[in-house]
């Protein structure tokens, strides 16, 4: 027995001196720095860094291979700390919060079968893709909350999970975790850059509309009394909702499932009301903004695309500059919709609002005369934005087009714009069937015109005016001659006496779609006009472009317009981008505003080294997504609000705005018209489990 435990008394011994030597042997000694930076660091472990836990975070920094600011768990004051241990400026880091994109809901889906397993969501999902009818939804166990080191996360009462913005920092632990990727990383940076995707629960509204507008969000928060967070949310994808909710053709509403049982929302209206409640307050609602940057940005163009481009890079922390050959900013804005319609001080209110942003307005500055693509680039420019527009009206190439009473409808708006006076005869007629001819039109009688005629070669069926501007048009008198083409004007002494016009019938559908007009022969009449306006068609006028070799190598289209890639904007000359009607024709304004948020986006891409290629995983249709016909029962339809408007007896001979805009109550009610669609598999449906 002695014996024994001598041996093993040696035996440790022995250990003990041979674990001493090597504790000489391999010592390794802490980096003071290393420590230093890890004493800074909050300790959390959370890994949103990227590293595994703070120590080996602090080892990445000290031995730079990581920012000072890579700490997503501490917020500011780490960034500070560890920046006066390394001995770097703190530089700002945005902080990302983590978003449940089913976050409408009031019920559980429908069941597949009863889950008695692990209560892990990882574990559920292996089993058929777990429990719920819903392919795309929370299965509700909870496993983000178990992750969750800030305790950031709760299942609510709905069995779905609750973030608090106040106590998430963003680490991700939520995101990697969920087998069904519902929670995703958030910012507002992120949200200005992000495009529909399939994995967002779109609404059929949202993934409509040409700006990519949150609109279920935005209609939850006008309906819970939240305005400024309204105009937050449309903000994000929308810097123009004052004037969108004036003259946008709202084809969000097309595609609202409202409309398959009542009325679709009123969603552009509602839009506005949020707009105008900020207009109205007497306080701008300041949009978040990186801080600047110092890079510099040229856009061309002051018209939608070419503001909007603006704001957002503003944004991003970039100083943008816009070249206006106007003597104002606003484009086809202020210069192609009339005051009744779009009044110059509400656009000026909105437009200031992004000049606020820090963006540098140069106005009657023209392309070609004073500037070119080449002496932007002198000047500093990094980037540069080509967003133009369509000035320049198509001919109607029949006799008499010169004489006097006869006039591009896109030239009388633009002298409208410019306070210039634009008499007209007692009898018009204008040439055309799209937005701009009605305006025409409607800008005619308001001038005083007895009898206003809409000459128009198709049937009311084949118009791309729309609905709304043709009826308010018939509502204040003006006639419609429908399948008439022009084929001579008729004067005496140089000026418009008389038009003559022959009658047309539908044949077959052209490339667009639509019938071709065949004339009818022998058909032909004339009647006595004082004025005829052509509102045919308009087209970008690009003769900017042949100052300068650099402006002549931008491709062009055989269309003349600019070649450039729609989703991402992007040219064949690295570093400018094109986007609006300058590139697809003339077009709405919402459609600018969608090209001029994504040409920003691809812009911060492209000075950042990134890849700015529009996503692989982009929504660009409604078709896209799951077609959700099943109307819920327990949702009431009520009725559509309707915009108040003047009488047309209060509309003449004057300019004032006609829709007058919808009360709170009537805003509050239309709101519970919605059925938060996109979120299909969380809303009450009886038995079917979608909505």
């Amino acid at each position: 027995m002695l014996f024994e435990t001598l041996a093993i008394g040696g035996l440790g011994l022995a250990s003990a001196l041979g674990l001493g030597l090597a504790a000489k042997a391999f010592a390794v000694e802490v980096d003071p720095l290393v420590a230093a930076v890890e004493e800074a660091l909050p300790g959390a472990n959370c890994g949103g860094c990227g590293y595994a836990g703070c120590a080996s975070a602090a080892l990445a920094i000290a031995s730079g291979k990581a920012p000072a600011n890579i700490c997503v768990g501490g917020g500011a004051e780490i960034h500070v700390a560890v920046a006066a241990v390394m001995g770097v400026e703190a530089t700002y880091r945005e902080p990302d919060l983590s978003q449940v994109d089913c976050s409408y809901g009031t019920d559980t889906a429908q069941l597949k079968y009863q889950y008695d397993g692990v209560r892990d969501c990882r574990a559920a999902v292996l089993l058929a893709g777990g429990p719920k009818v819903c392919e795309i939804g929370c299965l509700g166990l909870g496993s983000c909350v178990k992750v969750c080191p800030f305790g950031a996360i709760q299942i609510g009462p709905d069995h779905l999970p609750k973030v608090d913005p106040l106590l998430c920092t963003g680490c991700g632990n939520c995101v990697r975790i969920c087998p069904k990727n519902i929670i995703h990383l958030t910012s507002v940076t992120r949200r200005i850059l992000g495009f529909n995707a399939k994995y967002n629960c779109l609404a059929p509204c949202q993934a409509t509309c040409p700006a990519q507008i949150d609109i279920p969000s935005y209609i939850k928060a006008i309906g819970e009394g939240r305005y400024a967070e309204a105009v937050t949310i449309i903000k994000e994808h929308n810097p123009f909702p004052l004037v969108c909710g004036r003259v946008c053709p709202h084809p969000c509403e097309s595609q609202c499932r409202r409309g398959l049982i009542a009325e679709p929302v009123n969603i552009n209206h509602l839009k506005r009301f949020a707009a105008d409640y900020e207009m109205h307050s007497g306080q701008r609602i300041q949009p978040f903004c990186l801080p600047k940057n110092g890079r510099k940005v040229a856009i061309v163009g002051g018209g939608p695309s070419g503001l909007t481009c603006a704001y957002y890079l503003a944004r991003l922390g970039y100083s943008p500059t816009v070249f206006e050959a106007q003597p104002k900013l606003g484009g086809m804005l202020r210069y192609g919709i009339p005051e009744y319609r779009l009044p110059k001080k509400t656009l000026d209110w909105e437009i200031q609002g992004i000049l606020d942003l820090g963006c540098e307005a140069k106005t009657n500055m023209v392309m070609g005369r004073d500037f070119t693509l080449e002496s932007l680039r002198k000047e500093g420019f990094e980037a540069i934005f080509m967003g133009v527009g369509c000035w320049n009206s198509r001919d109607m190439r029949v006799e008499g087009e010169d004489l006097q009473g006869v006039l591009p409808g896109t030239n009388m708006l633009i002298d409208r714009g410019n306070l210039k006076e634009t008499p007209v005869g007692e009898r018009v007629v204008i040439i055309g069937g799209g937005n701009t001819a009605m305006d025409c039109a409607r800008t005619c009688w308001r001038l005083g015109a007895k009898e206003v005629t809409l000459l128009y070669r198709r049937s009311r069926a084949e118009m791309p005016a729309n609905d709304i501007e043709v009826i308010e048009a018939e509502h204040e008198g003006i006639k419609f001659q429908f399948l008439a083409a022009p084929t001579r004007l008729i004067g005496e002494n140089g000026k418009l006496t008389g038009l003559e016009y022959i009658k047309m019938e539908l044949g077959e559908p052209d490339a667009s779609g639509r019938r071709r007009p065949v004339p009818v022969e022998g058909s032909e009449t004339i009647i006595p006009v004082d004025n005829v306006i052509a509102a045919i068609g308009q087209y970008p006028d690009l003769s900017c472009l042949e100052a300068g070799a650099a402006g002549q190598e931008l491709k062009l289209t055989k269309w003349d317009t600019i070649a450039a890639e729609i989703d991402a904007g992007s040219t064949n000359i690295p570093g400018v981008f094109a986007g609006g009607d300058t590139v697809t024709g003339a077009a709405t304004a919402v459609e600018a505003i969608g090209a001029g948020r994504r040409a920003a986006r691809s812009i911060h891409h492209f000075l950042s080294g990134e890849e700015f290629a529009a996503p692989g995983d982009w929504v660009h249709s409604v078709k896209e997504l799951p077609q959700i016909k099943d109307i819920p029962e327990a949702v009431p339809v009520g009725e559509r609000v309707k915009m108040p408007e003047l009488s047309v007896a209060q509309r003449a001979l004057n300019f004032n705005e006609v829709e007058l805009g919808l009360t709170e109550e009537m805003a509050r009610a239309e709101t519970q018209r919605c059925l938060q669609c996109g979120l299909y598999c969380y809303r009450h449906t009886g038995m079917t489990g979608k909505a």
